[in-house]
């Protein structure tokens, strides 16, 4: 597994990381801590040394997990979690200096540690990237020893920018081949001031696997039934803010350009693609969907013909639905 400088932390991470917004369940079932420890196990087996977290993920468990993992295997991993969406209801006036450090020492708890590698506010209310006394207290915490470095998780472009008039080591933004907005503008800032790029939602919620159909059928319980819309929390989140329709059709172009049915490696390897992004975070609800994401790093580099024809689909297909809105 090649290995990428994680923006100004210094540290050197797998380009290939884990998100476990999933880990150990499927959408909507119950928590399965052996499957969660199998896919946590795989993923170190299979050169993985960078993890997701949140602590809404599956209540807390996948926190805990984690953490009893990492204690198990010390030295292996560099774990990076999320706080705020704890918050109800979530808005930017629940968003105090006190709650933040009531996250960060949860989070601790939870994962039996006295120092978070990295913690990123969770894509808060778009007013919050401009709040001192929010990031102050993110600094203050980096002081007292209680995490090595902080930063953002966004939705949309202008949030990171904003982020970045702060000391933020790292950034977390979709970005694939159904997003390529932050490419204009946010990669580039990014890299001048050396903040690290975490790429979240590799895959479309499952578009970029080129698996779905017009007769697909996903749970009750599943983002991908409830949220279309946005009923729940950002619809950017589900399928990328794609109208499905609109997926399955920029997908079978897709599949044409790399001459497959498989889209899920070429999808994480054009992310791989681009230098300013450290790490990429495909999930995995299985122990096997880990060693399937991992075959991305195996494939050689994309060809320009082929770059060049992800951006003209992106162009015809998306890019008047997507750009303005992200």
């Amino acid at each position: 597994m090649n290995q990428r400088i994680f923006g100004k932390t210094g540290r050197a991470v797998s380009e290939i990381g884990l998100g476990t917004w999933q880990l150990g369940t499927r959408w909507g079932d119950p928590f399965n801590h052996e499957e969660a420890m199998k896919i946590l196990e795989t993923a170190e087996e299979n050169g993985i040394t960078f993890i997701d977290t949140a602590d809404v993920y599956n209540g807390g468990k996948s926190e805990e997990t984690i953490g009893e993992y990492v204690a198990a295997h010390p030295g292996r991993f560099y774990v990076t979690t999320k706080c705020g969406r704890r918050l109800n209801p979530h808005t930017a006036e629940m968003y105090t200096p006190e709650a933040v450090a009531g996250f960060i020492d949860g989070s601790l708890r939870r994962m039996n540690l006295e120092r978070l590698d990295m913690i990123l506010l969770h894509c808060p209310p778009t007013s919050v990237f401009r709040r001192d006394d929010i990031f102050g207290e993110l600094e203050k915490q980096k002081q007292a020893g209680k995490l090595a470095d902080y930063g953002v998780s966004i939705e949309k472009v202008e949030e990171g920018v904003q982020a970045m008039e702060y000391d933020i080591s790292a950034m977390e933004v979709i970005f694939n081949m159904f997003r390529l907005k932050p490419l204009d503008r946010l990669f580039p800032l990014a890299a001048e001031k050396n903040v690290g790029i975490i790429a979240r939602v590799p895959l479309a919620s499952g578009l970029l696997t080129g698996r779905y159909t017009k007769d697909t059928v996903f749970g009750p319980q599943d983002h991908r039934t409830y949220n279309r819309d946005g009923a729940a929390f950002d619809k950017g989140e589900t399928f990328s803010g794609i109208p499905y329709d609109l997926g399955l059709e920029a997908a079978e172009a897709l599949k044409a350009v790399f001459g497959t049915s498989d889209l899920a490696p070429y999808a994480i390897r054009w992310i791989l693609m681009h230098p300013e992004v450290s790490v990429v975070i495909p999930g995995a609800s299985k122990a096997s969907q880990v060693a399937a994401n991992v075959k991305a790093a195996e494939l050689p580099a994309l060809t320009d013909a082929q770059m060049n024809a992800v951006r003209e689909i992106y162009d015809r297909c998306l890019r008047e639905t997507i750009h303005p809105q992200w």
